[in-house]
């Protein structure tokens, strides 16, 4: 089937087969615009095989565009200046929060997709950016704010924007509805026509558009195609899940909405293939993985929701079981596609992603360690009227380590470094929140001022002061970063750590998270050990049953220390706690 076959597929599974033809004239028309504006985009990453698009060289930084401030100076600019001096050639990409005007919700709530907030520079700084690291846009697209100019002109009447909203008649049946928070589905708006009700999935600032209107698609479509113009290789589906709506249905994850998704999927594939898509969808891991689509119509990156919320578990129970098993299972349904991984964003660690993974017990202990480490607990609404917890807002950091404890702070910093060992050790791409880069504690005055708990999770940087602790080598922020730099240099020197490198865990103590890494040709294997407790723990592994090149030693790739082999191939160590060792042949 060809491209154009398959986007008028999937037209007509939207709109029927009598509105399909127009609107496949209309995209066409739009997709011929686009190629001849950018004649040089389809062969920008053309010579690359789809596979080697993500290496093991790719480590992807998140941050909010004001994110390090100083006095005079757009925030965009500082930040581009830290990250050039600070990671680059370490760092690859960079995921800049949505960099709009907005509203509310810190970006979230964009008022128009379109400019760069002036608040924070312009499109120049974002392409500047781009000069250096591979750049992922949000797109907002589920809902717009309030005080957009869209919302605006449908508040006046205006008919061109009647239907790119959806207004619900008071006391229809919703009772279907998947509710992500526990706020009113509906909001009631004054219109030129009267009152109405119009759905709000997130807040009442945040309005849902209406993809049953193809106008809207087919907006969406040319804004995306803008984000490719301004570099975006990667673009983040935000809250995509709840995209399309119908009456009577849970209105998550529909079928319609996985259409929509396939459909950018192939209208890149067509104008731009060197562009990847990644869907944030905070759901259990079966449904999280449904957009990866057969492996080659859909995302070709998940996040990987389910990981936070597992290490956690694993570091406040010393046992690694549950993240071992889970972590047995995972596989990418292609070669082109890969997974996402991440422990902490700009949002909390959210925990229905483990519901099925770890018991309502174990969950509900998370929840009461978060609070004791001084973090909060959001709550969602369910279709009984009562509520469940739904995320965890605290800095990662704290989430492993009670701020208030008496234990050292090298302790502590090495429990951290050894959650973010895992997760760069992990089949897939490693996303590294700018809080977790630069060692954050949670803060607490941010929700304070803003009476949002996700704000502990969200401080602004002034650059006098990070660079200052960076000097410092007793300060938490030096440990940590330098320390983490160093991780992922590790990492993206090894072969083995390529996003879909084969993976096998191993099972060999429960207070260890074990992986066994191979490089795509088979040339070379990393054997990563991660020792989850506060003890000092046992490790013994018959290397040749692993079929595990050795010599008479292995070699820690990060410390450069050596261990010794038997003659039989085991290969027995004491592992200090939260010591991590990724080990290979030794070379020399």
């Amino acid at each position: 089937m060809t491209q154009e076959s398959r986007i008028a597929d999937h037209l007509t599974f939207l709109y029927g087969a009598e509105r399909a033809p127009a609107l496949l004239e209309r995209l066409r028309a739009i997709l011929t615009q686009f190629r001849q504006r950018n004649p040089q985009l389809p062969a920008a990453r053309e010579s690359l095989a789809p596979q080697e698009r993500l290496t093991e060289r790719d480590a992807i930084l998140i941050t909010y565009g004001d994110q390090v401030m100083e006095p005079g100076k757009p925030p965009l600019q500082t930040l581009a200046e830290v990250l050039e001096k600070y990671v680059r050639g370490v760092i690859t990409g960079v995921h800049v929060l949505p960099f709009f005007p907005y509203s509310s919700d810190d970006g979230f709530s964009v008022i128009d997709y379109t400019v760069v907030n002036p608040d924070f520079g312009t499109w120049a700084d974002i392409e500047r950016l781009g000069r250096n690291f591979r750049l992922m846009f949000d797109a907002v697209i589920n809902h717009i704010s309030a005080h957009s100019g869209w919302f605006q002109e449908f508040l006046k009447g205006n008919p061109e924007f009647a239907d790119y909203f959806i207004v619900i008649e008071e006391g229809t049946d919703l009772s279907q509805v998947v509710r992500p928070r526990a706020l009113p589905l509906l909001t009631s708006v004054q219109t030129a026509h009267g009152e109405r009700l119009v759905w709000t999935t997130f807040s009442a600032d945040q309005i849902d558009l209406n993809y049953a209107n193809p106008d809207v698609l087919l907006e969406i479509i040319e804004l995306l195609l803008l984000y490719v113009e301004k570099g975006a290789e990667i673009i983040r589906l935000d809250a995509i899940a709840y995209l399309w709506k119908k009456i009577g249905t849970p209105c998550i994850h529909l079928e319609e909405t996985h259409r929509v998704v396939k459909l950018f999927r192939t209208v890149f594939d067509a104008v731009a293939p060197h562009v990847m898509l990644i869907t944030e969808t905070n759901v259990p891991h079966e449904e999280n993985i449904s957009y990866f689509g057969d492996g080659t119509d859909e995302a070709q990156m998940v996040y990987q929701f389910s990981l936070p919320p597992l290490v956690l578990n694993a570091f406040h129970s010393g046992s690694a079981r549950h993240l071992s098993e889970w972590a047995a299972t995972l596989e990418a349904p292609s070669d082109t596609t890969t997974f996402f991984n991440f422990l902490a964003s700009h949002d909390g660690v959210g925990v229905t992603p483990a519901m099925g993974i770890l018991s309502g017990e174990e969950i509900q202990e998370l929840v009461e360690k978060t609070k004791a480490h001084g973090g909060y607990a959001s709550c969602r609404a369910n279709p009984d009227g009562t509520q469940s917890v739904y995320e965890l807002n605290v800095s990662y950091f704290d989430a492993l380590s009670d701020p208030r404890a008496a234990e050292p702070l090298d302790l502590q910093a090495r429990r951290f470094l050894a959650s973010q060992a895992i997760m760069l050790s992990l089949a897939g791409v490693p996303g590294i929140y700018v809080h977790s880069l630069f060692g954050s504690r949670s803060y607490h005055a941010g929700v304070e001022q803003t009476g949002h708990y996700r704000s502990i999770n969200r401080e602004k940087f002034r650059r006098s002061d990070l660079e200052r602790e960076l000097a410092n080598p007793a300060s938490l922020r030096n440990r940590i970063f330098y320390s983490y730099l160093h991780l992922i240099r590790t990492r993206t020197a090894q072969r083995a750590f390529h996003p879909n490198a084969p993976q096998q865990v191993l099972s060999v103590h429960p207070a260890l998270f074990v992986l066994l890494r191979t490089a795509p040709d088979g040339s070379t294997s990393l054997l990563c050990i991660h020792n989850v407790s506060n003890a000092e723990q046992p490790f013994q592994v018959d290397l040749d049953s692993l079929l595990f090149p050795r010599s008479g030693r292995v070699r820690d790739l990060i410390t450069g220390a050596t261990f010794p082999v038997d003659a039989s191939g085991n290969l027995t160590l004491d592992l200090a706690p939260y010591q991590v060792l990724w080990l290979t042949e030794r070379v020399g």
